[in-house]
């Protein structure tokens, strides 16, 4: 069975950090690439950060650059995401979603391309 499994999220105050984690089964981990959406509340789903399937490149959106890092662990099946110094606008429900990809390099993560999801933590910056 086709699974991610995201755990990490929380309250954490502005200027906080946290470490998402999403756990994979089921598939070939090595093949696919993994990226990381949120939405806040009243807001559409939106992409934070992509790693292309061979763990070597990743893109982030711009609003995260710097405070986000994406990472994959082949091992262990898992795509960890460090979050520093949240920002109240980082609020959000936070998901993980796989793309097959036959191009192990190439970074893309569209929403509507990524074949199957987790079903999300949610993550509450607040003072």
């Amino acid at each position: 069975q086709l699974r991610l499994v995201e755990s990490g999220g929380g309250l954490v105050q502005p200027g906080g950090s946290l470490k998402l984690s999403c756990e994979a089964s089921g598939f070939i981990f090595q093949d696919y690439a993994i990226g990381w959406f949120r939405q806040a509340p009243g807001r559409e789903r939106e992409r934070v950060a992509c790693i292309s399937a061979n763990g070597k490149n990743t893109i982030y959106k711009d609003s995260v650059q710097g405070r986000f890092t994406l990472s994959k662990d082949q091992a262990n099946k898992t795509a960890l995401l460090e979050i520093h110094n949240l920002k109240l606008q980082d609020t959000g429900v936070y998901y993980c979603a796989a793309e097959r990809t036959r191009q192990p390099s190439v970074v893309s993560c569209d929403q509507y391309g990524m074949n199957f999801w987790g079903k999300g933590t949610a993550v509450t910056v607040s003072s």
